[in-house]
């Protein structure tokens, strides 16, 4: 069995839960918080609001392996609280991205799981140990930055790291 991975990010910023939640139900938005890069595009039209089963279609550029496909089905919506994004076809074994959103003192509390587990067996661990790891954990880094422009920063925001990972 593939090793399950996790990576978790925890972000509080100054704004609204309607702001927040706007912002992060629409996919567009996705090209703004994802590193320059990667050279990420939307290919599939997009709603302006995601929708329970959206398949959102788009190329990212991967180091060594190049420019790759990528369908995400936007799954199990909690209206200004929480929604998963599931790859379906893509660099993956299992991707499975949980996104939360909560109203604080000061802000909205923004939470992002990300459980993945990667192809080709012992390849996959090797590839994750020199390289994977690192860049999701680069990619989130880059999007809490982005995210901190658009929106402010709360004084003292503390952040969760990666969590480890589980699984055998």
């Amino acid at each position: 069995m593939p090793k399950i991975h996790n990576l978790e990010r925890s972000l509080t910023l100054p704004t609204d839960l309607d702001n927040a939640w706007e912002f992060i139900s629409t996919p567009k938005n996705l090209d703004a918080i994802t590193p320059d890069d990667m050279s990420f595009s939307i290919l599939t039209d997009v709603p302006e609001v995601m929708y329970e089963g959206l398949l959102i279609e788009y190329r990212v550029g991967i180091p060594v392996i190049g420019s790759q496909c990528w369908l995400t089905e936007i799954k199990h919506i909690k209206d200004r609280h929480s929604f998963v994004d599931e790859q379906r076809i893509g660099p993956y074994s299992l991707w499975y991205h949980y996104h939360e959103i909560t109203e604080v003192d000061g802000g909205v509390h923004f939470f992002d799981r990300v459980t993945y587990t990667l192809p080709f067996g012992p390849l996959g661990s090797i590839a994750h140990a020199v390289y994977v790891k690192s860049e999701l954990a680069r990619i989130f880094d880059y999007r809490k930055e982005a995210m901190t422009r658009i929106f402010g920063e709360v004084p003292n925001e503390k952040e969760v790291q990666e969590s480890g990972s589980t699984g055998s």
